[in-house]
């Protein structure tokens, strides 16, 4: 009975929102119903991380156990969503060593990542490519072109150009239709993809207006889901808004880049929105506190807007706070997790759009080459280990709150059709003496 409470609040908006409909298909892929993410018909909260390197690391035979372990320390605390990098473009053990030319080897690794995903039952996030000049991006994609002889005077050229366009809707086609050695299934038709996001962060400076990235969105999302209509879509956003929502700038603490979370979010076949937060790095020059007020009302803003105006589910894909940071302790970043963590719990507990939150980073032990301050080796931070484990815990009894609700109401539905069938069979006739 101590669930009592938010049972009956979740009983309420099952019958409210028609939430006893959703689709009863069991076939394991996540889907969206209005503003809910659904799995086999029922709501489904996503407690994650992030994990980059899942894909590099596996391409190297003799370390793919990292992977196994990282997913393995991920499930026995109760996270069960992963965003990963589904590219590596040029440099060193790449994915793509040239435009349509792929590594086998590389690729091997990411058919790992995907099967070992699925053994611990983790869905997957897989990024397609990078804004940033990291494992490539959209500056080697730009090199490549020029050296085509394309004459191109930015990185930004990447969402203009219809030769480098092309380059990326063919890493995305090759991806997607991608056969993995491990289980024998074509990308595209593996329910342990939970969705492709189009690119991490994207950015276009030379276009601050919005209108060349909100292009890119929309014919970028249409060609995926051409390919691909299994899975859902995202767009990579940090969450800046745009000259759509003028009174919403001031979040915005001056960043400019050319993103509107409110518009490219509108754009169809974009099925959930996405927002990153790193009070540590935007507000750099400013106390914990500070910092933990913006958080605040970043999300705040984000999930009002997402359930007002988008109408999808919420998704906040990176957030985190650096060890690196001055006077850095771990206390503070707790104090992080717990603020994001309560805001996502207060809106699921309510039926609102806030799905979960990925942390930025997992590793596992033997891998400081990887550390960037913000990495979490959950073994060795047992305080945020349990805020994680806690969080998960608590996702997991709105899940199974809302799956006896809806069996309670499969059952009414069963035992009507029993009635009816019973009526017809005996209509006309006497019943009794």
């Amino acid at each position: 009975m101590k669930h009592f409470p938010l049972a009956l609040v979740l009983a309420i908006l099952l019958h409210h929102q028609g939430l006893q409909n959703f689709v009863e298909a069991r076939n394991g892929f996540i889907r969206t119903w209005g503003h809910h993410f659904v799995l086999n018909g029922i709501p489904y909260y996503a407690n994650g991380f992030n994990a980059y390197w899942l894909m590099y690391m596996a391409s190297d035979p003799s370390q793919r156990f990292k992977v196994s372990s990282a997913f393995q320390e991920a499930s026995s605390h109760g996270l069960t969503v992963a965003r990963t990098w589904a590219f590596s473009d040029g440099g060193y053990r790449p994915l793509q060593y040239a435009p349509g030319s792929y590594n086998e080897q590389t690729f091997k690794g990411l058919d790992f990542v995907i099967a070992e995903a699925r053994k611990y039952g983790i869905k997957l996030i897989l990024s397609l490519v990078n804004n940033y000049e990291s494992f490539g991006g959209k500056k080697q994609y730009v090199n490549w072109a020029r050296s085509q002889g394309q004459y191109l005077t930015s990185d930004d050229d990447f969402f203009r150009n219809p030769v480098v366009k092309g380059y990326y809707k063919n890493h995305v086609y090759t991806v997607l239709n991608r056969y993995n050695s491990f289980t024998g299934l074509h990308y595209k038709d593996d329910p342990t993809i939970m969705a492709w996001e189009l690119i991490n962060e994207p950015r276009c400076t030379s276009d601050p207006s919005g209108r060349t990235i909100q292009a890119w969105i929309m014919e970028m999302a249409a060609h995926v889901k051409f390919i691909d209509r299994n899975h859902l879509l995202e767009a990579g956003l940090e969450g800046f808004y745009g000259q759509s929502t003028p009174q919403r700038k001031s979040l915005n603490l001056g960043i400019d880049i050319g993103t509107d979370f409110i518009t490219n979010n509108k754009i169809p076949g974009i099925d959930f929105a996405t927002v990153h937060s790193y009070p540590d790095q935007w507000l750099s020059s400013s106390n914990d506190q500070s910092q933990l007020s913006f958080l605040n009302n970043w999300l705040d803003a984000h999930i009002q807007d997402a359930r007002n105006i988008l109408r999808k589910p919420l998704l906040l894909t990176e957030f985190g706070k650096s060890s690196k940071d001055s006077g850095f302790n771990t206390y503070q970043r707790d104090q992080l997790f717990n603020t994001v963590y309560y805001k996502i719990y207060s809106s699921a507990k309510r039926g609102g759009v806030a799905a979960g939150g990925l942390f930025w980073q997992l590793l596992t032990e033997g891998m400081d080459s990887f550390r960037d301050g913000y990495e979490i080796i959950l073994s060795q931070s047992p305080s945020t280990a349990n805020i994680i484990a806690q969080q998960s815990h608590k996702l997991y009894q709105v899940r199974k709150i809302f799956a006896r609700m809806r069996n309670v109401e499969r059952w009414k539905r069963a035992r009507a059709a029993r009635r009816a069938q019973w009526l017809s069979r005996n209509r006309g006739k006497r019943i009794g003496n």
